[in-house]
């Protein structure tokens, strides 16, 4: 799909109720199934359909690396809509900090949303102070078991289990994720361009590499956000939580462009990032939390360099995960009990 067409597939067009049926109509029915009423943006992004140009691949997370837009999301459209679907208003203080110690001040950082979910209401679960309030926090067993067993964790997928199995605790995560995209459109909406340095670092892999944005995000924010800043001409295709895992994502990119050893990067603010790149055998530039700037501004100058000078592999590597993970804790700032 040319630079052209991709502007002119703006899903705000479109709507979002339309194009969340759209990705579910190609969950439900199968990739292979052709609607001819589908926007040919989602065939592509849906598809993972791309066709290899070079002999490295990139992968950039989105929120939280390419945009600042992680505490944005987080505090403003995830923690409001959480305490109310979860009937969180009697320790709402405690839920904001659990919240965000797992989504934004941790090694969970970046997950997905649904076992971001289910962990904040364990952490509530050990908290004394949420004990002695009286207020009994529950995890839907359904819910537990979806996120177990479903590898596209999305509402498309949702919305699909919700027809098959009308759990009453599936249907309220359903409504749940549904307000915060809801939240999140209205929120976010245009004001949020790139970390300094983004756009001057995908100058640099123009021309020397495929680059995907691999990231949990909602496909359709993700097309939205990248096509409102201009930089969605720079990257090949757009996987989002409905295409699969980020480790699925760089895996099938694998297959698809058959990339050589040391010739994957991937690019990224979590611990999970991190993980799908060793699970693909891929190098990985961290993003640090709090130090995006200077860590995209190191990308841009030495370590877009390195990788395609094939030095970034090693001791260089090393370094850069040393400092990453002096970034975030893996136990919360406040007491637990079991």
């Amino acid at each position: 799909m040319g630079v052209t067409e991709k502007r002119l597939c703006n899903p705000r067009a479109i709507g979002l109720e339309q194009v969340d049926t759209y990705v579910g109509l190609i969950v439900k029915y199968g990739k292979h199934r052709h609607f001819p009423f589908l926007p040919h943006f989602l065939y592509c992004f849906m598809n993972f359909d791309y066709k290899p140009q070079h002999v490295f691949l990139i992968g950039i997370d989105s929120d939280g690396c390419a945009f600042d837009t992680m505490e944005l999301k987080h505090k403003e459209c995830f923690v409001p809509n959480t305490i109310k679907y979860w009937n969180l208003q009697g320790v709402s203080k405690y839920a904001r900090e659990a919240f965000e110690f797992v989504n934004l001040y941790s090694k969970s950082r970046g997950i997905n949303r649904f076992p971001a979910l289910i962990e904040t209401l364990q952490w509530l679960q050990r908290r004394p102070e949420v004990k002695q309030r009286g207020v009994k926090i529950e995890i839907p067993q359904s819910l537990i078991d979806w996120v177990a067993r479903e590898t596209k964790l999305g509402n498309p997928a949702l919305k699909a289990e919700v027809e098959r199995n009308p759990d009453p605790g599936l249907k309220q995560t359903l409504e749940w994720s549904l307000a915060i995209n809801k939240t999140v459109d209205f929120i976010v909406d245009k004001g949020v361009p790139p970390f300094p340095f983004v756009r001057e670092s995908l100058e640099k892999m123009k021309g020397k590499a495929d680059v995907l944005v691999v990231s949990a995000t909602p496909q359709e924010a993700l097309v939205r956000e990248w096509e409102e800043q201009n930089i969605g001409q720079y990257v090949a295709a757009i996987c989002g939580q409905e295409v699969g895992t980020k480790k699925e994502s760089l895996e099938k990119a694998q297959q698809i462009g058959n990339y050589g050893e040391n010739r994957i990067l991937m690019i990224g603010d979590a611990p999970g990032d991190h993980k799908a790149a060793v699970a693909n055998r891929a190098l990985f530039f961290p993003i640090n939390p709090g130090a995006e700037e200077q860590s995209w501004r190191r990308l841009c100058v030495e370590g877009l360099d390195r990788f395609f000078a094939g030095t970034f592999a090693g001791v260089y590597q090393q370094e850069l995960l040393d400092e990453f993970n002096r970034y975030l804790p893996s136990e919360p700032p406040w007491g637990t009990s079991q």
